[in-house]
């Protein structure tokens, strides 16, 4: 005989000795075994029209009845809270928050802290808990995560990485009540946030941009290979404008339009105005005069802008990038390399305390200068820059201390 004869000459003798419906609860429940299959079912009412059916996975009838009643149980309970009959795993409502997510991305059409909690969701918590229930999970379950996230990542998590997977988390529940998986009143643990406290990103001085800005500019005619020349002019343009703008290196200058730049009149005087968008969403910004020249010399590389006056341009509306090749009109996928090259070739790699510089420490830098120097309020430092005042605030908290320092003394 074949193994399926045999196993078909067993279903045979199982259902010949085993009852093949069971009626339980007065009725209530029904737990019942199909022609051909091993397993018991179960079916059982919750509303007066609509039947519940779900699989014993049991073969022995004892097995099958404490399941069925089991789930018989669960299933009313979770209707009498208004909740899904079924409860889902941890991996099928991330499916749904991360959809959701993705749609909020695609409607704002911009980066934003949701492509964080989206990498999180599917590179951490999905692989990590899988099948598991939300309101399964006990302290030491979170904490053993916790412990096998930062040994994956190989580093102690910063407050604000800690912060990033705790919206993450919360997002996940927030998702489970929505589509009624878990009830509001469900005690559900929730991530730490306590974390080892960010090192500031080093700044230049304001004597280190002087020696930039009379290096960068002989830096961007010496290219190490033919294409380079075109990344180096771009970059010495890049870094003005981050410097005089005080905007985020990335998604807010990168894909900065010249339609998104305008002058601004007030009390007289022309202002340029500048509109980006980021993670905090849009904003108007004003940038200093000495952002004109970095502005007309990417025009001026671009022979469709460049027959045109500078004002001219700017009442166009016109819908092109600020900073792209102009052999090409590509948009560079970031500045990374070539600021490192410029970095190590002026001297300005690390600050004196060793700390590596990057483009960040261009927002930092101007930051630090328009509390120090330009006498800028926090608030409207907050406003131009994106950020909340306390967030100012407690970044440069030793710099603010200094101002009222000064201040209080005279």
């Amino acid at each position: 005989m074949t193994q399926r004869m045999l196993y078909a000459a067993y279903l045979a003798t199982l259902h010949a000795t085993q009852p093949q419906t069971l009626y339980l609860r007065d009725g209530e429940v029904i737990v019942y075994r199909r022609p051909n299959t091993l397993h018991y079912q179960c079916r059982f009412k919750l509303s007066p029209d609509k039947w519940t059916r779900r699989t014993t996975g049991a073969a022995s009838v004892e097995q099958a009845v404490a399941n069925a009643c089991s789930l018989y149980d669960e299933a009313r309970f979770r209707h009498r809270l208004g909740l899904a009959q079924v409860a889902q795993d941890i991996a099928h409502i991330a499916r749904i928050t991360c959809g959701e997510l993705r749609q909020e991305i695609d409607k704002r059409q911009r980066k934003s802290s949701y492509n964080d909690y989206v990498r999180i969701i599917e590179r951490d918590v999905v692989p990590y808990f899988g099948e598991r229930r939300i309101e399964e999970l006990t302290r030491n379950d979170i904490k053993q995560f916790e412990q096998w996230r930062d040994r994956r990542n190989q580093r102690t998590p910063t407050a604000s990485t800690l912060n990033n997977y705790a919206a993450a988390w919360n997002r996940l529940v927030k998702t489970a009540v929505e589509h009624g998986y878990i009830s509001e009143a469900t005690p559900v643990v929730r991530l730490s946030t306590v974390g080892v406290k960010s090192v500031a990103r080093p700044a230049f001085t304001e004597a280190e941009i002087v020696h930039l800005f009379a290096l960068m500019h002989q830096w961007k005619h010496k290219p190490r290979h033919k294409d380079g020349e075109e990344m180096r002019h771009l970059l010495c343009d890049y870094i003005e404008i981050l410097l005089y703008t005080g905007m985020r290196h990335g998604t807010e200058a990168m894909n900065l339009r010249w339609c998104d730049v305008e002058w601004h009149t007030h009390k007289g005087e022309r202002y340029l105005r500048l509109w980006v968008s980021g993670k905090t969403g849009g904003r108007w910004l004003i940038a200093k005069h000495r952002a004109l020249p970095a502005l007309e010399r990417l025009q001026q590389r671009h022979a469709e802008l460049a027959a045109m006056s500078f004002d001219d341009l700017l009442t166009s509306r016109v819908q092109k990038k600020l900073f792209r090749r102009s052999s090409s009109g590509t948009v560079p996928k970031d500045f990374a390399g070539t600021f490192e090259r410029l970095m190590l070739d002026t001297g300005l790699w690390k600050d004196t305390n060793g700390q590596r510089r990057t483009l960040y420490s261009l927002r930092h830098t101007y930051a630090t200068l328009e509390l120090l120097n330009g006498g800028t309020d926090i608030h409207t430092l907050s406003k131009q820059m994106g950020n909340s005042a306390a967030m100012i605030e407690r970044h440069y908290s030793k710099l603010t201390a200094t101002m009222a320092a000064e201040r209080l003394s005279r």
